[in-house]
């Protein structure tokens, strides 16, 4: 053990943090929302952790794919086996060189959720399937995604209106009650908006076959999630022969799949800098530097508003420590 580390110190990357993967957790997931939403195809947000291997093993499983950027289309299509017509566009505010580049790679599902982004899809991409995306309460999750996307009902006539004046085809509804959601009971009220939504546009003359629910599925509250969208989308939609039903889960799959393995690299007594760490009875209080932070994989807790849980890695529960270096409390076990 000792000489295997002593070799890793002449490594220019032996401490670099690092990801552990296990797949089978992935697949594990997949089975879950097969056995509790058969009815729904879920299309997995690239986003949330975009790995070639995730995205292999969940193409060969047949999901779709949404994806929010160029780069997250073109990952997806570069693994090989993936039809465009398994990736929904799911960004309402595209650049115009966004929508040329999905139109040239036949990526023709895609969101909406205003006047100008019907626009640009009908100079750049005029036979896009469009989706609108409405706004829903997303008070209860974590992350709220209402203040940057989503139409309210009561603009929704207009935009579909303008989109028939265009000549474009909108093809269903889409919505995200945000991500993280603890109240799964908001997914009812959601799909009754939905359900209106596909009223306004039959007045407005567009047949609707789509319906997208969106993400936001916790993995200890997703039994419950589940139930209340089944429930929601029978009494709304009881008969959905020609409608498909899509969502978008991200975190749900891949959370739990993998692991940060990181290196401490440095010490600090916080409050004082003459403070000496000290062994004894009186245990002083230390701070830990590890070889990664909030610019790289621990960007979750600024943007995500998650908590993380170190724990120390062991081999035979004993731990590697110099003998020419001091051990001390650790606040992070």
């Amino acid at each position: 053990m000792n000489a295997s580390m002593m070799a890793n110190d002449g490594e220019p990357d032996a401490e670099k943090a690092f990801f552990v993967a296990d797949l089978s957790q992935v697949y594990r997931q997949h089975q879950r929302w097969v056995s509790c939403l058969p009815e729904i195809t879920p299309y997995y947000a690239v986003k949330c952790n975009p790995d070639p291997y995730v995205l292999r093993l969940l193409a060969a499983l047949g999901t779709g794919f949404d994806c929010a950027s160029n780069g997250e289309i073109s990952r997806v299509l570069s693994i090989g086996g993936v039809d465009p017509s398994r990736i929904i566009f799911a960004n309402p505010c595209k650049a115009n060189s966004f929508i040329r580049n999905a139109c040239k790679l036949g990526v023709d599902t895609m969101t909406f959720d205003n006047m100008d982004e019907l626009y640009k899809v009908a100079r750049t991409h005029p036979r896009a399937k469009l989706v609108v995306r409405i706004l829903t309460d997303d008070t209860k999750s974590l992350c709220q995604l209402g203040l940057k996307y989503g139409a309210p009902l009561v603009t929704v006539p207009a935009l579909l209106t303008k989109a028939k004046e265009l000549n474009l085809d909108v093809v269903g509804v889409s919505f995200h009650v945000g991500s993280g959601c603890y109240d799964p009971t908001v997914y009812s009220d959601a799909i009754a908006r939905a359900r209106y939504t596909f009223d306004m546009a039959k007045e407005a003359g567009f047949s609707f076959t789509l319906l997208d629910v969106g993400g936001g599925f916790e993995d200890a509250s997703f039994e419950q999630a589940a139930s209340v969208l089944k429930d929601a989308i029978e009494e709304h939609f009881p008969d959905r022969r020609n409608i498909r039903v899509i969502a978008e889960p991200g975190r749900f799959y891949v959370s739990k799949a993998f692991s940060l393995a990181a290196n401490i690299i440095a010490r600090r007594a916080p409050f004082s800098d003459s403070a000496e760490m000290t062994t004894g009875n009186d245990q002083p209080s230390v701070m830990y530097y590890i070889n990664d932070g909030v610019y790289g994989a621990f960007n979750c807790i600024l943007f995500d508003h998650q908590v993380v849980h170190p724990y120390v890695l062991s081999i035979n529960g004993s731990f590697h420590v110099p003998s020419s270096e001091p051990g001390f409390g650790s606040g992070i076990g």
